[in-house]
């Protein structure tokens, strides 16, 4: 049920709250925030905390800095101390939307990008997109002087228990203080690589799901750092093992029933699924710099660990980019298998929706659907079936963006530019950086 700031006021009081945080997001996902006390919580609750918007990449110049912070009161969170930390008084939290000084949305807000595809979708009869994700990440240990190193705590894999399962504990803590916040918790477990794990929360809506993956980090790596851990969710961390992905389950509803559905047609996908499937298949190549935006993302694109590196969907198998897994009725889903846990969620699920979109209104037919490992096709088969290769890296995917109009059009221009200059810019830090392997190969032979 929705909350009203009588409602959030009320419950401050009730639990002697101290300290409120005005939680926000930058361009490239991290959470940000403004802690207020008590004397600030009516200014807090009308919206009417300012700060410096300059300050934060993404969001302005330095002459027109100033931004207002306005709470979503549905998010009203109470911190439990194994989140929060031992400092005395109640904390709680509220996810904020940015508004300009004049409080007219702020276009650079990757909360407000989301906001504005889910009112495209809505426009068109939809009721919403539905999202349950899947977000791997890995727990290592730390250095004597507290830094994180890429040593795992255990040598488990898929599905291992403890002793095996050196992290188990760590994660047990994790599921409870999620718990604690709201989470419906569906399962966890030690995923395929040494040291990696995955907690699996119930779908919800997009906005829902995109405020519960910030949510999710905070949690899983402070409660790692209770442990004496380092929780990363790095894509590839460390070479030859598995990366952590974050694949995502989608589907639309319309008058409260799944559109994707349909037990007449051919896999019992409704037209509206084959049309959405084919949008993100047509607009992979640039939406792929949204949903895995790191140089790291493509270590992890690479064949040999069930990362997709084709662009191709299948009813079955795992090698595909779009998965639909067996469940039919309202529980049909597209599964997109590339993204990764470094993506802004909220810009990830816009470009989504976005490509989603594009495939509906351009009634936009994948190919058939292909049954066979990809990554045992050959290059004839793979021609033959259609398949083409998600970019290599991560200037391949910025190029690929540029020419995508789609999903350009649904960051808007301010996100749109300042996110590819960022990234064109890490990129070409990278570029030009001597690394170890360079040294290792060439400095003796040359």
């Amino acid at each position: 049920m929705a909350k009203s700031r009588a409602d959030i006021k009320q419950l401050l009081k009730e639990h002697d709250v101290r300290f409120l945080r005005l939680q926000f997001t930058d361009i490239h996902g991290r959470n940000k925030n403004v802690e207020v006390p008590t004397s600030q919580f009516d200014k807090a609750l009308d919206g009417e905390i300012m700060f410096d918007g300059s300050s934060i990449e993404g969001f302005t110049r330095i002459e027109e800095s100033d931004m207002l912070l306005s709470p979503d009161y549905d998010t009203f969170l109470l911190l439990p101390p194994a989140v929060e930390g031992s400092v005395p008084g109640q904390v709680a939290r509220l996810i904020c939307d940015i508004n300009e000084p004049d409080g007219t949305p702020f276009d650079g807000d990757p909360r407000g990008v989301l906001k504005r595809q889910i009112a495209r979708l809505r426009s068109l009869g939809y009721d919403d997109l539905f999202v349950g994700v899947e977000p791997e990440f890995y727990l290592f240990k730390r250095g004597v002087d507290g830094s994180p190193t890429t040593i795992t705590n255990d040598g488990a894999g898929y599905f291992d228990l403890a002793p095996v399962d050196r992290g188990e504990d760590a994660r047990r803590d994790m599921v409870n203080a999620l718990t604690d916040l709201g989470f419906e918790i569906e399962a966890a477990h030690h995923e395929v690589g040494p040291g990696q794990h995955e907690i699996d929360f119930k779908y919800a809506d997009a906005i829902t799901t995109a405020d519960s993956i910030q949510t999710f980090r905070t949690v899983v790596k402070r409660i790692a750092m209770n442990h004496g851990l380092h929780a990363t969710f790095m894509p590839k961390p460390v070479a030859g093992i598995a990366g952590s992905g974050m694949h995502s389950h989608l589907s639309i509803f319309k008058g409260g029933e799944n559109a994707f559905f349909d037990p007449k047609a051919p896999y019992q996908l409704s037209k509206a699924a084959l049309h959405w499937i084919g949008g993100l298949l047509e607009h992979a190549p640039g939406m792929v710099a949204i949903t895995n935006p790191t140089i790291n993302s493509y270590k992890r694109l690479t064949p040999g660990h069930e990362a997709p590196t084709n662009i191709a969907w299948s009813v079955s198998n795992r090698s595909a980019m779009v998965r639909i897994p067996a469940r039919r009725g309202n529980g049909t889903r597209a599964e997109l298998r590339m993204p990764d846990p470094s993506a802004n969620p909220y810009l990830a699920l816009a470009a989504m929706i976005a490509a989603g979109i594009d495939g509906l209104q351009r009634k936009l037919v994948p190919p058939p659907p292909v049954e066979r490992n990809i990554f045992e096709m050959s290059v004839r088969d793979r021609r033959k079936h259609k398949v083409k290769d998600l970019p290599g890296d991560l200037n391949e995917a910025l190029e690929n963006l540029r020419r995508d109009r789609v999903v350009i059009d649904a960051l808007g221009d301010h996100v749109y530019k300042l996110f590819v200059d960022a990234k064109t810019l890490e990129y070409d830090e990278y570029r030009i950086a001597v690394h170890a392997w360079e040294l290792d190969r060439y400095l003796s032979d040359y």
